[in-house]
């Protein structure tokens, strides 16, 4: 790989300013300083320090983002601001939204430029777990719950199978390995009842940091990354 290409990826300057970095003497490789910018590196092995402070070269980039209301699960759409740009522009390169929550849905977002990964998860046959936290208009009934568990129509389509608990009469948790277009607020419909709060807490075994506000976010940990079953 160029050096000056791997700055770029690892630091999010651009490739003129990666370059003028080198020529300005600031970079080492394996403890030699490298001034050219096309000078070759292997980004698996190679000790690189900018300033002297050690970088680290990722494949790619996973972001735990705890989405809020009012944002769009999309990289570009004219209608209103997307979740992109709740990250820093040198940040937001090449990512994209792992499956999307809508509009007027929070919670756990993963962010990513793991094209392969992100195929993996979303495919039907894959059955990854997406949980939510509910809350409803009017109490759940235990027929709902055995109802909804079992699956129900919605609109020409038969749910699978999932679980939902209750914690008070309007509030609880339902876990689903499929995701279909508002499935969940469709699910309820057929109840006779209407969400009022949808939140994700859940996906692929990832799990909402409490830690984070909504519309902050952080990257994923070695272990999570692993969870989700990430090369990187």
């Amino acid at each position: 790989m160029r050096t000056d290409k791997y700055l770029a990826d690892v630091t999010g300057l651009s490739r003129k300013e990666a370059g003028e970095a080198l020529r300005r003497g600031r970079v080492t490789v394996n403890g030699q300083v490298v001034l050219r910018p096309e000078e070759k590196l292997d980004e698996r092995t190679a000790l690189v320090l900018l300033d002297g402070v050690p970088l680290s070269y990722r494949r790619f980039t996973y972001i735990l983002l705890n989405k809020p209301l009012g944002y769009v699960s999309s990289t570009d759409d004219p209608g209103g601001p997307t979740v992109l740009e709740l990250l820093p522009e040198n940040l937001r390169k090449g990512l994209f939204p792992c499956g999307r929550l809508d509009k007027n849905t929070a919670g756990l977002l993963l962010l990513t430029d793991d094209g392969p990964l992100t195929h993996r998860l979303l495919a039907p046959k894959s059955h990854v777990q997406k949980e939510y936290r509910v809350t409803l208009e009017r109490p759940v009934t235990e027929e709902d719950v055995r109802e909804l568990e079992q699956g129900v129509d919605i609109g020409g389509y038969r749910t699978k199978p999932c679980t939902l608990k209750m914690q008070s009469p309007t509030e609880g948790t339902i876990t689903l390995t499929e995701g279909k277009y508002h499935q969940i607020k469709r699910m309820f419909q057929n109840r006779c009842n209407r969400v009022i709060a949808l939140e994700r807490i859940s996906f692929g075994g990832l799990r909402l940091d409490g830690r984070l506000a909504p519309g902050e976010f952080r990257f994923l940990t070695k272990e999570e990354e692993a969870l989700l079953g990430a090369e990187n």
